[in-house]
């Protein structure tokens, strides 16, 4: 963040020391951020001000709705009709509270909107009786925030900075409606490390980014600054859709302040309703919430499975109730661009539920066999436990893509960055690790190199440590004299149909009295041994290995009788990432144990000894 970015944030939050005893600073958000849109918007208003008063006039005496004139005046997209402005209203002291709530109601109603989902009527009320509004109406209008002093960049970092503060400030609930920067981070740079074309500087790439569940709109304007570091002459056209309305007017302001068009920010449950039907998106991000039921939104969401099927977005399958997040995966696939249209890629973060839950036929094998039928997915990266502010759990980001380069088509890369990450001085809620810029550096590399590698723990006769990444085709480095190596997964790749079995049943025979089969009397069953369903037995057999030639190694030798009821076998998948990552640690031997034992024991009687002295 600039200096002049970070310096206005700090000069704007000082205004909680007016808020103090009044408000809990978790509250503090509640009044600065609206504040601060509404004196950036007082201020980029000012030099049209007179000129739209004058305009609304002739065309409400012409009987001309006057909308689309002061848009064009103003060269903006939103405007305020209200002849009241900021200076203005700290000139009437005594009428500071009914003037304020007419000049939010003289914008246009996409503003509106925010303030109204802000609920900053109640604030404003809040403020009056506590005898501080006219004071934190004073301290904002002494902010020049005028886009002279102030560019559009620095304003969106210093909003940014704002709303991180605000997150800080009420950690506890921040985890519903916050994702950390740095897994955002992570996140945007797998997203566009493949894309040399967009990344490109002087490239003029015109290109759209989707949050389903945008939260206050940290991923979209991650995303936006890290492909303008890059190339400052690309264009990303931000769209996103929000359930919570704080988050949502906080998500709206953003990105009114960064000059978007807030009209492809829209509020609602997107599961239940698609704010952006039909719309196909170059990229996507979201950090749906983890382990959250969707029973509210079951009817709507079986309808459509039901009545669209592929032409929907849930096709196919549907996850158990309690936990929906594997729905978001689905929606954004929905939201891909065809590949002869250019394809998209998209960054989801999922708990390790959606990887392996739910058996051969469940609504989530079905969603996973889709995902790697359809070879969608490129990567899957094992994040740091207590990386996110509500939970402290294992978490997943996926990548996903339409338009795989060719060395990626048929296989998925699972790499393991759970140990990439640093202590944080302060914990955050559940958050306690961080991962640095090193850490992203890194998992970003191993990614765009799509080679599989392995972490060499270096550990010297005196105890100190250091890893080394190993690539598969470099040798392992040698252990020094007196320390050890020890050598872990990082990266491996897999073909898609690694991840698929076939469970299969395997029945024996039902016995009469005098220990013979039982043979069917009718049908198609006539003639035929019936099974005994307390015997009945299920194998999972990998899609890579011939069933009969597994029956014939595997069963058959302990029970010679079974058979395969071909009626009910079932494919299914699932990614046992832990089980791909884990490395056995071989027990110490019995004489290393005694050795130590020896030593515990020889340095008691020591103590003893001295103390019976």
């Amino acid at each position: 963040m600039s200096q002049s970015a970070s310096s206005l944030s700090s000069l704007i939050w000082s205004v909680a020391d007016l808020l103090r005893g009044d408000y809990k600073p978790s509250e503090y958000g509640k009044v600065i951020l609206p504040f601060t849109v509404l004196r950036r918007l007082d201020c980029v208003l000012a030099p049209t001000k007179s000129a739209v008063l004058a305009e609304v006039e002739a065309k409400q005496k012409a009987g001309l709705n006057p909308e689309p004139f002061l848009l064009k005046i103003a060269k903006l997209n939103f405007v305020n009709i209200s002849a009241l402005d900021m200076a203005k209203l700290v000139g009437d002291q005594d009428n500071i509270a009914t003037n304020l709530t007419a000049y939010i109601q003289g914008f246009t109603a996409p503003v509106r909107d925010i303030f109204e989902r802000f609920r900053f009527t109640e604030q404003l009320d809040r403020l009056r009786k506590a005898g501080l509004l006219y004071q934190v109406t004073e301290k904002f209008a002494g902010f020049d925030l005028s886009p002279a002093f102030v560019t559009n960049h620095d304003m969106g970092l210093a909003f940014e900075e704002l709303i991180r503060k605000f997150a800080e400030a009420s950690n506890e609930t921040a985890g519903e409606h916050f994702t950390p920067r740095d897994a955002i981070k992570l996140m945007v740079n797998l997203l566009f490390v493949e894309d040399d074309d967009i990344l490109t500087p002087g490239t003029p790439a015109v290109r759209t980014i989707y949050d389903p569940t945008a939260g206050t709109g940290g991923m979209l304007s991650v995303a936006a600054e890290h492909l303008l570091e890059h190339n400052p002459d690309a264009k990303l056209t931000m769209f996103g859709q929000e359930l919570n309305d704080e988050s949502y007017a906080i998500c709206k302001a953003d990105m009114l302040i960064k000059g978007q068009d807030i009209r492809n920010i829209a509020p609602g449950n997107t599961l239940s309703g698609d704010e952006h039907a039909g719309r196909k998106f170059d990229y996507m991000l979201s950090n749906p919430p983890f382990g959250v039921e969707w029973k509210k939104v079951e009817k709507e969401i079986r309808r459509e499975h039901e009545e669209k099927g592929f032409a929907g977005r849930f096709g196919p399958g549907l996850p158990r109730i309690s936990d929906g997040s594997m729905l978001f995966l689905l929606h954004l696939v929905s939201k891909m661009r065809p590949a002869q249209e250019g394809g998209s890629r998209f960054g989801i973060v999922l708990n390790g539920s959606p990887l392996f839950t739910g058996g051969a036929g469940s609504g989530e094998s079905e969603i996973r066999r889709y995902m790697l039928e359809s070879d969608l997915v490129e990567a899957i990266i094992a994040l740091p436990t207590d990386m996110f502010f509500n939970t402290g759990i294992a978490t997943y980001v996926w990548i996903v893509s339409n338009r795989k380069p060719a060395a990626r088509k048929g296989f998925v890369q699972l790499i393991d960055g759970s140990g990439f990450w640093r202590k944080m001085r302060k914990s955050l809620g559940s958050k306690r690790r961080e991962m640095g810029d090193d850490d992203i550096a890194t998992i970003t590399r191993l990614f765009a190199d799509f080679a599989e590698a392995r972490l060499a723990t270096i550990t010297t006769a005196d105890g100190a440590s250091r890893t080394e990444i190993i690539r598969a085709d470099e040798a392992e480095p040698a252990a020094p004299e007196g320390g050890k190596v020890k050598l872990a997964p990082l990266s491996r790749i897999f073909a898609n149909e690694a991840f698929g079995y076939r469970t299969i049943t395997v029945e024996r025979p039902l016995l009469d009295d005098k220990g013979k089969p039982v043979l069917g009397v009718k049908g198609k069953q006539k003639g035929l041994p019936q099974p005994n369903p307390e015997l009945r037995d299920t194998e999972n057999v990998p899609l890579a290995e011939d069933v009969e030639s597994y029956f014939a190694r595997e069963v058959l030798p302990h029970a010679a009788d079974a058979w395969i009821d071909e009626a009910k076998t079932k494919i299914g998948y699932e990614i046992p990432f832990n089980r791909h990552f884990y490395v056995f640690a071989p027990p110490r031997s019995l004489e290393e144990i005694d050795a130590d034992l020896a030593q515990v024991v020889g340095r008691i009687q020591t103590m003893l000894g001295e103390v019976m002295a």
